[in-house]
């Protein structure tokens, strides 16, 4: 496969400001580029309030640059409609976030088929899928309890269940381990790099842990809204 052909995201000299042409104005990403292919696993490091949220949430179409440009999986975002990024998001990308943000009405079952629901899924084939998921992450047990009943890991086990839902082209995460004791941590992120791997999908991980960190192939820093090698 070639390079060009692996390639899953680049973001392209990506800039945000908030406010722009206020007094108010506040510059967040100056020129940041990136690259990801199929199979990658990226640590994305920064102290907090440098921005590494809101490049997710640019490379994950839930927020526009100011300049530069986003591709996922060779296509140009930035002449795509709401309906079109919308559609790319739901086909394409898998989130995890620090909180898990399961519904908490839902079992754990419910919320790992939801996603797929969305996506025009019979709700048998979905609920087949997401017991398959959430016993792949050693949840076949928990199928009917509710986000309550589930410890802190166990829910962020099904969060990643549910990112992998619709089998996703690229994962971001963003501190998906941060609300996590360090041993409970450390199991969640196995888990995560044993579902990457076995899946050869391009992962984006945003961390404060260097340790986490060393394990990917590689690091990347924000630093002065650039992103350099670390």
């Amino acid at each position: 496969m070639s390079e060009a052909a692996a390639e899953v995201l680049a973001l392209e000299a990506v800039a945000k400001v908030y406010n722009p042409g206020t007094p108010a104005a506040v510059p967040v990403l100056e020129g940041a580029s990136l690259s990801l292919a199929a199979g990658e696993v990226v640590a994305l490091v920064a102290p907090s309030g440098a921005g590494k949220s809101t490049l997710l949430h640019i490379a994950g179409l839930l927020d526009v640059p100011t300049g530069g440009r986003v591709r996922l999986l060779g296509q140009d975002t930035g002449g795509l409609g709401d309906g079109g990024r919308t559609r790319l998001r739901r086909d394409a990308l898998g989130f995890v976030y620090q909180f898990h943000h399961l519904l908490p009405e839902f079992s754990a079952l419910e919320n790992v088929a939801l996603p797929q629901r969305a996506a025009g899924a019979a709700r048998g084939a979905a609920e087949a899928r997401a017991g398959e998921l959430l016993g792949g992450v050693g949840l076949g047990h928990r199928l009917g309890h509710r986000p309550a009943e589930l410890s802190g890991g166990e829910q962020q086990r099904v969060a990643l269940a549910r990112a992998l839902a619709n089998a996703p082209r690229l994962l971001l995460a963003d501190e998906p381990t941060g609300n996590l004791d360090p041993e409970t941590a450390g199991r969640v992120f196995d888990l995560l790099m044993q579902l990457v791997r076995s899946t050869s999908l391009a992962a984006l991980i945003a961390t404060h842990n260097p340790e986490l960190a060393a394990r990917m192939d590689r690091v990347l820093r924000l630093d002065a809204g650039r992103i350099v090698a670390a």
